[in-house]
């Protein structure tokens, strides 16, 4: 055997040494292509929804509280998307026939849910609880943004790792008086948000946890 020849062996490999060849750039180039979409960065991800509800209208123009229709957000991990029978609370007298409201309709009469596609979609391994938060003096615009000025809703925030643990290394700018929450435009009367973020956390002895497993469990 001379010094150019393979050992036979690699008779066996080399079919696969050309699906590598061709696989690896393919793979890597599609991971970067999904990596870099808006659905995966999120940040400005807004989806079209069966139902055009529009929160600059209702949290907006109406002034609805954000708990009208996320019921479970102070006591629950999860902020509850009100069922079609909260909708028809109100539009089972406005707009009634609206084309528009016929998925909600539909669901009140058959009690299957709309069928909404999710905004802020975390990992299945991160942990989150919404009422840890709100009831800690944490808004809604902190994470999601002023909704209450937007037709469509969008991911504001990338909510990455860093970006929760910069909040939890540094609350004092987050926290607000609890029966501000929902009140996105909110300001203090005197001093600074941190001013007064630092005195309410100290008066409630708020510790954000920054170990691994607050998140991760």
């Amino acid at each position: 055997m001379s010094v150019f020849e393979f050992p036979q062996w690699t008779d066996r490999i080399r079919p696969w040494l050309g699906i590598l060849a061709v696989g690896i750039p393919v793979y890597v180039t599609g991971l970067f292509l999904f990596g870099a979409s808006p659905s995966t960065l999120n940040v400005g991800y807004a989806p079209e929804q069966p139902v055009p509800f529009s929160h600059a209208l209702h949290a907006g123009e109406l002034g609805m509280d954000c708990r009208y229709c996320h019921t479970t957000v102070e006591s629950a991990a999860h902020a509850a998307v009100p069922p079609a029978s909260v909708c028809m609370n109100c539009h089972e007298r406005v707009q009634p026939e609206s084309p528009k409201l016929l998925p909600v309709r539909e669901s009140w009469a058959t009690g299957e849910p709309v069928q909404w596609t999710r905004v802020h979609d975390l990992p299945d391994f991160v942990y989150f609880n919404h009422s840890a938060h709100v009831t800690s003096g944490v808004s809604c615009v902190d994470c999601h943004g002023r909704v209450d000025r937007m037709e469509t809703v969008r991911q504001e925030q990338p909510l990455s790792m860093g970006w929760c643990l910069d909040c939890h290394r540094d609350p004092d700018p987050h926290i607000r008086p609890l029966d501000k929450v929902t009140d996105l435009d909110w300001a203090p009367d005197e001093g600074t948000r941190r001013d007064t973020g630092e005195r309410l956390r100290q008066i409630h002895g708020i510790q954000p946890r920054t170990d691994c497993s607050t998140c991760h469990r």
